[in-house]
């Protein structure tokens, strides 16, 4: 089966170096290349979490992707078979400067593979509908990309979850009809919520990535997430909708062959393709394009 992870990062960040090893891994793009080849991935979605200095218009500009290299606005250097979503810095955004922010992300929407925009509410204290990310929404809505909100749970203690809880998505998506909009990590652990908002809204769907980190044995994972994963499988039932639903890893958080096999449990068989490859296709609609330049 071919996968495309909708959801993982690629970033010189010297915080990942021990992130990586407890999940098996060294954080470079050879190991990433590595595990994409050993588990028949054949495109990524990367979240941008560099911050990116030329400004050229006075706003802010995005976090985007640099384990490769850094990153080169005029001559990608990223790997061929991977996209990115441009990370938005929510806090340094002002009433001011929202605007010239946009002017600063449409230099890169235009790029086949800048794919779409992420929030990080929660490491930011913004809430997603607050009007200073209105410029950034448009600019999503007149270039159709998708815009991917971190949600649920921080990795670290400072961030504050009530700007990440998923029920903040549905005025965003009432708002913004016209937008597709990503509810990552699933809300975790608020899965009901995340369900919810992406059954009511026909705008709003669901990336499984983060759900669980480093590199448990499988028995041991099911025996202590048990209950965990039965109430990922309830809720997920409860949308209804598989094809909501994407596969995504958070990688260098967690052992990918554990992840496959993980989300291959919770999922029903019978919407593995759709999960693990097809509605990525489909959500982050420039993949086509560049798949058929890789060959995945």
């Amino acid at each position: 089966m071919k996968i495309i992870d909708a959801h993982m990062h690629y970033y010189n960040v010297d915080g990942f170096v021990q992130v990586a090893a407890d999940a098996g891994y060294e954080n470079t793009a050879a190991c990433w290349q590595k595990i994409c080849e050993e588990n028949n991935i054949v495109f990524s979605v990367a979240m941008g979490n560099t911050n990116y200095t030329s400004s050229k218009y006075g706003g802010v500009t995005p976090r985007m992707i640099d384990l490769a290299a850094p990153f080169d606005e005029e001559h990608y250097n990223q790997p061929q078979n991977m996209g990115y979503c441009m990370g938005v810095n929510s806090e340094a955004i002002t009433e001011a400067n929202a605007e010239k922010t946009a002017q600063e992300f449409e230099r890169f929407i235009k790029d086949p593979h800048c794919l779409g925009i992420k929030l990080y509410p929660g490491y930011n204290a913004v809430y997603v509908n607050d009007k200073r990310h209105w410029p950034l929404l448009e600019l999503a809505r007149a270039y159709n990309v998708p815009v991917a909100i971190h949600t649920g749970d921080t990795a670290w203690p400072s961030g504050l979850l009530k700007y990440s809880h998923p029920l903040t998505v549905d005025e965003v998506a009432v708002a913004f009809p016209d937008v597709t909009f990503v509810i990552a990590h699933c809300g975790c652990p608020w899965f009901a919520d995340a369900a919810e908002v992406a059954c009511k809204n026909a705008n709003v769907c669901i990336d499984l990535s983060g759900l669980v980190e480093g590199n448990p044995k499988p028995l041991m994972l099911l025996e202590r997430q048990r209950g965990f994963l039965r109430q990922l499988h309830t809720w997920l039932n409860y949308l209804g909708n598989y094809e909501k639903i994407m596969y995504g890893s958070d990688w260098p958080l967690v052992n990918i062959p554990l992840y496959i096999w993980m989300i291959s449990h919770v999922v029903p068989e019978c919407y593995h393709e759709d999960v693990f490859y097809n509605n990525a296709v489909r959500i982050y609609s420039k993949i086509g394009k560049l798949l058929e330049k890789c060959g995945g």
